[in-house]
């Protein structure tokens, strides 16, 4: 299971759909001078016969636009303002790169920016999938995904350590996500993963989108969280760090930052999804696991329809699919005997639980509602791993009611 660089990635890809390597190489080399140096966003596309044609427009054409939707003076005018400049451009980063001819056109007169047209050495959608060409595409653009399950993991009292402390504990976390996504891929559970450093810690997600892959990334995210109780079990200490995390479900923006003069592998993202996490953790106490309040439509890869999902209903979608993870070994040798995963709460006369809904208020004065999770591992040889805070120990946590 190496990991291949953006290069191979694609090769691999060409290999898989005999897509001449030339002809990729000779589009993304177009692409990258187009994109001169990340001055330059490709925004949407269309294909033409032996070519293909581009709207192309400088970064900051999208911040002047954004910038002057509104006469709004104060912070919540324009937090609460949604003009249809802001409607239309969302559409277009929320959308597919491949458009049609005319929505091309319309794009770029709106835009008031000419199209661009460019011949190549083969036909989009002939030598090469129109997909593969998107895929490119995309690395030169910015997409806004509306659906996207992110996990924020964070080490609590990181600054306090010393730099060689911090280095220790970030590396015991980074192999805590690989051992754990080595252990899923075990269980044919493939989550094309991606993560950004926060510094203290990390943000992941999975590259794919829908029900059972945002599912998927829970899944991950428990299983994370187990491989660092166990090695935090075994370690000296200081060197496997006690986690904080927070799990919610958004809309962002993702994006390829400059490394040098190219675009990363890798994709970075920010928007509303980020800027939850962020604040929910400052909240979070040592150990504890956060589900954000969330009502999201999703698609289901199955039938691909558009189900709307609150974060009560997430969660009783992850438990039943946890019976694939029975047997997965957790550490070196201990096999796991069954997990539950819930969302915590009161227990009321007839014996059944509430789940209790918490409203925290950060430190600029928003206010949000969360979820206090649990998972329980029970294990074959070893003593249970319990993750996250009961609901006993969190009487000076928020404001609480209950479902």
């Amino acid at each position: 299971m190496k990991r291949l660089s953006w290069t191979e990635m694609f090769q691999e890809k060409a290999q898989a759909e005999t897509i001449n390597r030339a002809d990729l190489l000779y589009l993304d080399d177009l692409l990258y001078d187009l994109w001169s140096l990340g001055r330059n966003i490709i925004l949407v596309w269309t294909p033409c016969h032996n070519g293909i044609d581009l709207l192309i427009i400088p970064y900051y054409t999208i911040g002047e636009a954004i910038a002057s939707r509104s006469a709004a003076k104060t912070d919540t005018e324009r937090k609460d303002y949604h003009s249809p400049v802001d409607d239309f451009l969302e559409r277009i980063v929320s959308g597919p790169k491949h458009v049609s001819a005319k929505q091309l056109q319309e794009t770029a007169k709106l835009f008031n920016t000419p199209l661009k047209h460019f011949d190549l050495p083969f036909t989009p959608g002939d030598a090469m999938p129109l997909k593969t060409v998107s895929a490119l595409i995309k690395r030169y653009s910015i997409t806004r995904v509306e659906d996207r399950a992110v996990a924020l993991f964070d080490i609590v009292g990181f600054s306090r350590y010393s730099p060689l402390e911090q280095v220790t504990q970030l590396n015991s976390l980074s192999y805590s996500v690989n051992i754990a996504y080595s252990k899923l891929m075990d269980k044919d559970i493939e989550i094309r993963f991606a993560r950004t450093n926060t510094g203290d810690g990390f943000y992941i997600w999975n590259r794919d989108r829908g029900i059972d892959s945002n599912v998927d990334l829970y899944h991950f995210m428990h299983l994370v969280l187990a491989e660092n109780a166990v090695a935090r079990s075994r370690a000296i200490k200081h060197t496997a760090p006690l986690l904080r995390t927070c799990f919610h479900v958004g809309g962002h923006y993702e994006f390829y930052q400059s490394e040098g003069l190219s675009p990363t592998t890798f994709s970075y993202i920010v928007g509303d999804v980020t800027i939850a996490l962020a604040r929910m953790i400052e909240q979070a106490k040592a150990g504890q696991i956060l589900i954000g309040d969330f009502l999201i439509p999703m698609v289901d890869e199955k039938t691909k329809e558009m189900i709307s999902i609150d974060s009560v209903e997430f969660i009783n979608r992850v438990q039943p699919r946890l019976s694939s993870l029975k047997n997965l070994v957790l550490g070196d040798d201990d096999r796991v005997v069954s997990i539950k995963c819930y969302l915590t709460g009161d227990k009321r006369a007839d014996g059944s639980y509430a789940v209790k809904q918490y409203m925290i208020t950060d430190k600029h004065g928003y206010s949000r509602n969360v979820f206090n999770a649990k998972v329980n591992i029970q294990r074959g040889k070893g003593i249970p791993i319990y993750l996250g805070i009961q609901e006993a120990d969190l009487d000076d946590f928020g404001m609480a009611d209950e479902d």
